[in-house]
């Protein structure tokens, strides 16, 4: 088959499934309800996307196939079905228990400056680049951090004054150490990337967001 022929071919199967998930829902076709045939024929279209998905791409550099495998927290959290009370804490319980604490029990020991860079960048984590080891954190892309920066996000919650309002107690520094890690443990649903546990950070590079958010010298806490 043709580029050209993919291309169209790939659109008409994604945007079946966007309209099948909104009949579905409803959004289409008001007080209309999904029967087991339906809901196979859904199960069918989605494998079909996701192989075309799989097939579509090819590793290149650092950038592998892998990242296209949807776990069991990212199918429950991307169904048109949101994840019931139970399903969110078995799914939390397991990812709670990847998180790895420092290995030298030090938490909030890197360097601020170092941590602002990394907050700041988004860089990494592309084909062109030569290690997975020195991505950017993206912080500022949803969270403001040094009330001197103006291009920040509002997606997630702000950050500025974060050791000043919060203290620096041993149950607040471990939980900001968790949610670097893998934000996940604590709403399986959440937006925030799993930094650690995903090889999105190193553990040292954590350490230097934690300087960040933690130092009294930090403009985060000034």
């Amino acid at each position: 088959m043709s580029k050209k022929a993919i291309a169209p071919l790939a659109l008409t199967v994604v945007l079946a499934a966007l309209l099948a998930g909104c009949v579905k829902h409803g959004h289409y076709a008001p007080g209309a309800s999904a029967t087991p045939a339906a809901g196979a024929a859904d199960q069918a279209l989605e494998a079909r996307v996701e192989e075309m998905m799989l097939t579509s791409f090819k590793a290149t550099g650092i950038a592998s196939l892998d990242r296209q495998v949807r776990d069991e927290v990212q199918k429950a959290c991307s169904s048109p079905v949101q994840p019931d009370a139970e399903t969110m804490r078995r799914l939390e319980e397991g990812q709670m228990a990847t998180i790895q604490w420092p290995s030298n029990g030090d938490f909030t020991g890197g360097d601020w400056k170092e941590g602002a860079r990394i907050a700041i960048s988004g860089r990494g984590l592309t084909w062109t680049d030569a290690s997975p080891d020195n991505n950017g954190g993206g912080c500022y892309n949803c969270h403001a951090m040094d009330p001197g920066e103006v291009s920040a996000g509002t997606i997630g919650p702000s950050l500025v004054g974060y050791a000043r309002l919060r203290g620096n107690s041993e149950e607040i520094v471990r939980y900001t150490w968790g949610k670097l890690w893998n934000a996940k443990a604590y709403n399986a649903c959440s937006n925030m990337p799993r930094n650690g546990y995903g090889k999105i950070l190193t553990e040292t590079q954590i350490r230097h967001l934690m300087a960040y958010l933690f130092d009294p010298a930090s403009p985060v806490n000034k």
